[in-house]
C-alpha cells in the first residue's frame, strides 16, 4: 500500500469515525420521534374517549326526570307526555321506553319514523336485568349503527321497580369530534369491536381492513405503526371507549405524519453527504499535500542509499517545514556529489599513478634485462650454452613486454570504441583446450588441478578475443587459488551458451564484488597485475552481445559465467 493510500485512509477515518456515534444517535432519535408522534395520536384518542365517557356520565343528570316518571307509573298514569318532554329536552335521545320488571315494553316515545323501524323491546330473556336492578345504576350497551346513526342502548332502573330504556345517539358528539383534525389527513374515527369504522356522510372513509384493525386492538400497544389500505398506508393510535366494544381511533397518512422526520432525514442525509464529500476531498488534498513530499523524500533517500547521488527534488511540491527539508536534502545530495566526485578523482588519480608506476616498473625491468643481456652478448665472453640461455631469457622478457603493451593498447581501443569482434564459427572445446594447455604449467607449479569439461559447442565468436577472455579468467582463478582446483565447463539452452570458470580459491565478499569489472580495479594489491584483465574481458563479451557475471562467497571460491547469445535467437 502506497504512502498516499495510507495517509488518505488515515485522514478519512479520523474525520468519519466520529460521525458513526452521531449517526447512531440520529437513528435512535428518529425511532423515538416516531413513537412521540404516535403518542400524540394516542393522547388525542384518550381525550376523545374521556369526552365520550363524560358524555355518558352526563346521562345521570339527564335522567333526573326518572323519579317523577316512577311516581307517574306508581299512580298508574300514562307516562307518554313525560317521556316526550324528556325527548325534547335531550336531542341525543332517539327514543325512550318503559319496561316492566321482567323486561317487557310498556310504553314508548320518540320520532314516529324511527319508532316504525324498531320492533317492541322484549328483554324478558335478558339475564343481566336482575343485576342492573340490584346495582341500581345506569347500564350502557354496546355500540351500534341504526339508520346511519351511531347509537348505544341504555337501561336505568326506576324506583318503582320498572326500567327506563333508551337509545342514545352519538351523532352530534362525533360530529363535533370529527371536526378535529391532525394535519390534512388525520381524522378521528369510531370503530366497533368487529373493526368496522363509522363515518358520517361528510367524512372521508378510507378502505380500512377490519381484520387489521381487530388485530391492532388485540395488541398490547395502543400505537398503530402501520395500517395498509389498498392505496395508502396509515399510522396512529386508539383508545377503548366506555361504550362496550367500541374504540376511538386517530389515524393519519404515514407520509404526512412522518413528514417532518422525512424532511429531517433529507436534511441530515444532505448534511452527511456534504460532510462525507468534504471529508473525502479534504483527506485527498491533505494526503496529496503531505504524501507527495514524503514520498519524494523517501524515494530519493532510497536512490541515494543505492549510490545514485544525482537526486533532486522539486522544492515547489513542499510546504512549510517540508520545503525547508527538501532544500536541505537537495543541498546534502549536491554536497555528496561534489564529495564523491572529488573522492573519485582522487582514487582514479591514485590508481592511475599506481598503475603507471607498476607499468613503468614492469617496462623498465624487461628493458633493463634486455640491455644487460645485450651488453653481455656484445662482450663476446659467453659460451654457446650461455648465449642460448640468455637469448631465451631475452625472448621471455620481450613476450612479457609485448603482453603488457597489448593490455594497454586494448584498454585504449576499448575507450575509443575501436574494439570490434571478427566473428566466425569456433569450436569452443578447441579454444578451451588451448587455454588449458597454455596455463597447465602455471597451475601445476601451484599444485592445482586444472580441469577442462567444455563440450564441443560451435559458437559464433572471435576466436582470439574469446581465447583472451578465457585466458584472463583462468589465469585469475589460478592466481587467487592456493589449493584445490580450477574448472572450465560449458552448457547451453535454447538461446545462449554458458561458459563457467570455477575455482576453490579465496573467494570474494559482496563489497569486493562491487566494481570488480571496472578499469584498474584490484581486489588484492599483493598479487601482481594492473586491474585491466576483467575490464577488457567484460568489454569483449559485451562486444559479442553477451554478459559476464560472478558468483562468490568469501573463503569458498568463485564462479565466473560468460553468457553468449546464439546467432539468430
Amino acid at each position: 500500500m502506497s504512502l498516499f493510500s495510507k495517509l488518505f485512509k488515515l485522514f478519512l477515518l479520523v474525520v468519519l469515525i466520529p460521525m458513526v456515534p452521531l449517526m447512531l444517535l440520529l437513528a435512535y432519535y428518529q425511532v423515538h420521534l416516531k413513537d412521540n408522534i404516535l403518542e400524540t395520536h394516542a393522547n388525542l384518542a384518550q381525550i376523545v374517549s374521556s369526552s365520550m365517557n363524560q358524555h355518558i356520565e352526563d346521562l345521570t343528570w339527564r335522567l333526573s326526570f326518572s323519579q317523577k316518571l316512577s311516581d307517574v307509573l306508581s299512580q298508574r298514569k300514562n307516562p307518554q307526555p313525560l317521556l316526550q318532554d324528556a325527548l325534547a329536552a335531550n336531542p341525543d335521545f332517539l327514543m325512550l321506553a318503559v319496561l316492566s320488571p321482567k323486561g317487557k315494553e310498556l310504553y314508548r316515545a320518540g320520532d314516529k319514523q324511527f319508532l316504525a323501524q324498531l320492533p317492541p323491546v322484549e328483554l324478558e330473556n335478558e339475564e343481566s336485568l336482575p343485576d342492573v336492578s340490584q346495582v341500581g345504576r345506569l347500564f350502557v350497551s354496546s355500540f351500534d349503527v341504526v339508520s346511519g346513526r351511531p347509537i348505544s342502548e341504555f337501561i336505568y332502573p326506576l324506583p318503582n321497580g320498572d326500567f327506563l330504556y333508551g337509545i342514545l345517539s352519538f351523532f352530534s358528539f362525533l360530529a363535533r369530534v370529527q371536526e378535529q383534525r391532525i394535519g390534512t389527513t388525520g381524522h378521528i374515527y369510531l370503530v366497533d369491536q368487529d373493526g368496522s369504522v363509522y363515518t358520517s356522510e361528510y367524512q372521508y372513509k378510507p378502505d380500512f381492513d377490519a381484520a387489521s384493525l381487530q388485530k391492532a386492538f388485540a395488541g398490547k400497544s395502543r400505537l398503530i405503526t402501520r395500517l395498509t389500505t389498498s392505496q395508502e398506508t396509515y399510522v396512529g393510535a386508539f383508545a377503548p371507549t366506555p361504550v362496550l366494544g367500541a374504540y376511538v381511533a386517530v389515524l393519519q397518512l404515514k407520509s404526512e405524519a412522518y413528514r417532518s422526520i422525512y424532511y429531517t432525514n433529507i436534511i441530515l442525509a444532505l448534511f452527511l453527504l456534504t460532510i462525507a464529500t468534504l471529508s473525502y476531498f479534504g483527506a485527498l488534498t491533505f494526503a496529496e499535500r503531505l504524501g507527495e513530499p514524503i514520498g519524494a523524500l523517501s524515494h530519493a533517500a532510497r536512490e541515494v542509499s543505492a549510490g545514485h547521488l544525482d537526486q533532486h527534488i522539486d522544492p515547489d511540491i513542499g510546504w512549510g517545514e517540508f520545503k525547508q527539508l527538501i532544500n536541505d536534502f537537495n543541498k546534502m545530495t549536491a554536497d555528496l556529489q561534489d564529495y564523491q566526485a572529488l573522492q573519485l578523482r582522487t582514487q582514479v588519480s591514485e590508481m592511475k599513478e599506481q598503475v603507471f608506476r607498476a607499468v613503468a616498473h614492469d617496462l623498465r625491468a624487461p628493458l633493463l634485462g634486455l640491455q644487460g643481456y645485450l651488453h653481455i652478448l656484445q662482450s663476446g665472453k659467453v659460451s654457446e650454452e650461455e648465449k642460448k640461455q640468455y637469448l631465451e631469457l631475452m625472448s621471455r622478457a620481450a613476450r612479457d613486454l609485448s603482453a603488457l603493451l597489448e593490455d594497454v593498447l586494448d584498454v585504449s581501443r576499448v575507450e575509443t570504441g575501436m574494439l570490434a569482434a571478427q566473428k566466425q564459427e569456433v569450436d569452443l572445446a578447441a579454444v578451451a583446450c588451448q587455454v588449458a594447455d597454455t596455463l597447465a604449467p602455471t597451475a601445476a607449479e601451484k599444485g592445482l588441478r586444472l580441469e577442462n569439461h567444455v563440450p564441443s559447442f560451435h559458437v559464433t565468436a572471435d576466436p582470439k578475443l574469446l581465447q583472451r577472455v578465457l585466458t584472463n579468467l583462468v589465469s585469475n582463478a589460478i592466481k587467487f587459488t592456493d589449493k584445490g582446483f580450477v574448472r572450465l565447463d560449458a552448457k547451453q539452452d535454447e538461446k545462449c551458451y554458458f561458459i563457467t570458470v570455477a575455482d576453490s580459491g579465496i573467494g570474494l565478499s559482496e563489497q569486493e564484488q562491487k566494481g570488480l569489472f571496472q578499469k584498474y580495479h584490484q581486489v588484492n594489491g599483493d598479487k601482481p597485475g594492473y586491474g585491466l584483465g576483467l575490464f577488457i574481458s567484460r568489454q569483449i563479451v559485451q562486444a559479442h552481445g553477451g554478459t559476464i557475471r560472478v558468483s562468490s562467497r568469501l573463503g569458498q571460491g568463485s564462479t565466473f559465467t560468460v553468457e553468449l547469445p546464439k546467432e539468430g535467437k
